[in-house]
């Protein structure tokens, strides 16, 4: 059995215990301190977890490598596969991401996973303190160099996830009928009150607000289904699953309203990578407050 969207910890102990092809990343990271996210992961992690930081391996560090602009912008498919080799990772096995920031980072895994053609990705619920909850094994301190595959997860001509662009999301501006954005920042960003991240303070106009806290339960897991389902039909009010786009400040915590979407059962929706970030980087595109 694989899984593709959540994993529980005592499903993933379960996979462990039967010695499952696999491979668990910790994508931990702290936008304020970019470094804390590496010695969060040396302090503690899941027994035999990889890292897998923000910045160096899930963003573009050179811009001719970049699939888009904005703070994090993607790496080119090719790049990132190239990166999950050299760490070992291969078509055969199942996915596991997870963070301690109550999954505000893992989901951008398993949406580039997704983006390269692999499926057998999942989410673990709760993150690293539900695997704690459980006791199970963790590590701490340095990690041995990984040994590169020979069986790279990326099929180019296999997507299973949209990428919207920049020029997509212009060119369908106000055409409810094709384009639902959906913004997952917080309401005072959202409304343009502040701003502490980007040169611009406003959203994309048109674009509805749903932060992605919202997916999440008091003890950090997502929602039930139906809970979610009933949240997003009264968000979309009768516009159509399959015209959403989501976006943020920079692509990332976007990805749990993406994930929550599916899992209530209403497909998988397309990402606005660059977001926020990279929209209000250009004054020719038009800011909406309030």
């Amino acid at each position: 059995m694989s899984y593709s969207t959540l994993i529980s910890a005592a499903e993933l102990q379960s996979l462990l215990r039967e010695r499952k092809p696999l491979m668990i990343f910790d994508c931990s990271f702290d936008l304020a301190q970019p470094t804390e996210g590496d010695a969060q992961f040396e302090r503690l992690r899941i027994a035999g977890a990889v890292r897998a930081d923000l910045n160096r391996h899930l963003s573009a560090q050179d811009p001719a490598q970049a699939v888009n602009a904005g703070r994090h912008p993607l790496p080119q498919r090719e790049v990132f596969a190239q990166w999950l080799t050299r760490v070992g990772f291969h078509a055969g096995m199942q996915a596991v991401v997870y963070d301690r920031q109550s999954s505000s980072f893992c989901v951008r895994l398993w949406w580039m996973l997704k983006w390269v053609g692999h499926e057998a990705v999942a989410v673990l619920d709760g993150g690293l303190p539900a695997w704690q909850a459980i006791q199970g094994p963790v590590a701490s301190g340095p990690v041995v160099a990984a040994t590169p595959s020979g069986n790279p997860p990326f099929q180019p001509g296999k997507l299973l996830a949209r990428l919207a662009t920049v020029e997509d999301v212009r060119t369908h501006l106000n055409q409810s009928s094709l384009q639902t954005l959906i913004d997952a920042r917080a309401p005072a960003r959202f409304r343009g009150e502040l701003e502490p991240l980007d040169p611009v303070a406003g959203h994309i106009p048109g674009a509805l607000n749903r932060p992605y806290s919202d997916n999440f339960g008091p003890d950090g897991r997502f929602k039930s289904p139906a809970q979610l389902r009933a949240e997003f039909d009264a968000l979309l009010g009768g516009r159509r699953p399959a015209t959403v786009v989501h976006h943020c400040g920079s692509g990332v915590t976007a990805t749990p309203n993406l994930l929550a979407m599916e899992l209530a059962g209403l497909g998988r929706a397309a990402l606005y990578a660059g977001s926020w970030s990279e929209w209000c980087s250009d004054p020719a595109r038009p800011v909406a407050k309030g």
